[in-house]
Formats: C-alpha cells, structure tokens, sequence
C-alpha cells in the first residue's frame, strides 16, 4: 500500500490546503493509497483524511531551534516521515509540501526509482549543476533508508549546521552519500515561478502557463496559491497575470461554494488529460 503523507502545523495553511491536496492525489493517482495527514488541528480537514497528531521525538528542542533559524527556516518536522513505522506505515510514501497543485498523473513519480530516494533537483542547484534536492515532493520507502532518520537523531543539531538549515538538503545530501538518490524529471515537478511565469518583461503581457508535462505544480514563496490565481504585482520579475488553470487543479469538490477571491470553481474539470 502506498502511504501518501503530509504535515500540517501552526496556521500558516488552512485546512482546505490539506483537502485540496487530497482531492488531487484522489484524482490523479491510479492505485490504492493510504492518505494522511499529520497535524497539530485537524479542525476543517475532511472527515475521510486520516489524521494524527505530530509525532512526537526526543530531540524536539533541537526541531524548534532549526525553524526558527533567521534567514533560511527548514522544515525540519518533515524528519519525523522518514522514522520507520510512523503511524504504522508500510511500504513507500509519497510526501508532499502543502502548497503544491496536483496537475496530471503521479504514477510516474511512484514508479520512478522505486528503491531510492527520489526528489527534483533544487531549482537554483540545477541551473548551478549542483547537488540537493527539493522537499516538495518527496517518494521513498523508510525501511530501506532507516539511515535518513537515523543519523538525525544521532546529532540533529549538527545536522541542521552542516545542511544550510535546510531539512530538504539534508535528506538528499545523506541519501546522495548513500548512493540512493535519484532525482525526478524536471518536467514532472514543476516551480510556478520559475517554470510557470513568463521571462520579464513578458510577464506583463502573458499570463502563467501549465507546462505540458507537468504533474505536480509547487509554490515556494511569492506569489502563494491565492495570489497565483488573483495576479501578483508586487515584484517586477515575479509579477503576474492570473493563472486560471490552477483553479482547475487546486480544488476539493466537498467544498462548499467558495469565495470569488479564491476563484475556485465548485466542480472544476481535471487540467489537462494524458
């Protein structure tokens, strides 16, 4: 059974993020799963997404410091998915951040490199032609790297020292040193800034587009969803029109008839057929 996870805590995503993601797993991932979802208030989230509380680990502390490191902040409560056995977890999970829209098919990623660690290579890394991979999505099986959460829990304040506080950088740096990272197609995952927004100066001009191949659409920073499908105008390079089409990709059907400033359709069509 595959294991699709994700984390919710404090109150910088609303639940319907968590119920928006499931209802894009739901849509466009073929086999059987297990979806959950673990949170620190499961107030909003749909009643048949599995729930558990945050996990609990010893090195809590050392959790917090990392968050709240000035300048680059991980998200380093993302360790505690790659404990062996959490939640009574068997077999490969599929993690995703919560502000990611899923776009097309996932199969693909599942099947990707089924014995490693797989993730996209970090965006900036890329282009660097450097090493590191991106936490936004995420798809291993824990038992085979016990390591990972392992050599964390050995020296966690190290381990955030030596990885740019970077919980992402640490899990594909130790799975690299392990010779058991694979990175995902670059197509596959895809960065609205980067990859949806037009170059400047056209970005005044054309609105985002949906790459063709893309499956899973990933918002790390600015512009947010909301803003993506409102227009964002407070930077020149990142300034856009609005993406319309991620209304048909980011939704829950359960939803109750939402807001105009979401621009979310009650019943909105797939994105795109493959």
């Amino acid at each position: 059974m595959l294991n699709v996870v994700c984390m919710k805590w404090g109150n910088k995503y609303p639940s319907y993020y968590v119920n928006r993601l499931h209802a894009g797993v739901q849509r466009w991932l073929e086999r059987d799963f297990r979806f959950i979802c673990f949170t620190d208030d499961s107030a909003g989230v749909n009643a048949d997404i599995e729930t558990h509380p945050l996990p609990e680990e010893e090195f809590e502390a050392e959790l917090i410091a990392g968050m709240q490191r000035r300048g680059r902040k991980g998200a380093w409560r993302k360790i505690s998915l790659l404990r062996p056995g959490l939640a009574d977890m068997e077999g490969p999970i599929l993690g995703f951040d919560l502000d990611v829209a899923i776009a097309g098919p996932l199969d693909a990623i599942v099947d990707f490199a089924p014995q490693k660690v797989a993730m996209r290579r970090e965006w900036r890394y890329e282009w660097q032609g450097r090493d590191g991979g991106h936490g936004s999505v995420f798809c291993l099986e824990p038992h085979l790297h016990p390591y990972l959460y392992e050599e964390f829990a050995a020296d966690p304040a190290g381990a955030i020292d030596r990885h740019k506080g970077s919980e992402q950088y640490y899990t594909s740096m130790t799975a690299l040193r392990h010779g058991s990272l694979a990175y995902l197609p670059g197509d596959l995952i895809c960065s609205f800034k980067r990859n949806a927004i037009p170059a400047w100066p056209f970005n005044y001009l054309r609105a985002p587009v949906l790459p063709d191949n893309c499956r899973v659409m990933c918002f790390h920073g600015r512009p947010s969803m909301e803003e993506a499908m409102s227009g964002y105008r407070r930077t020149l390079r990142y300034r856009c029109k609005p993406a319309d089409w991620l209304a048909r990709c980011w939704f829950d059907p359960a939803e109750a008839l939402p807001t105009a400033s979401r621009r979310t359709p009650d019943h909105a069509p797939p994105c795109r057929s493959f």
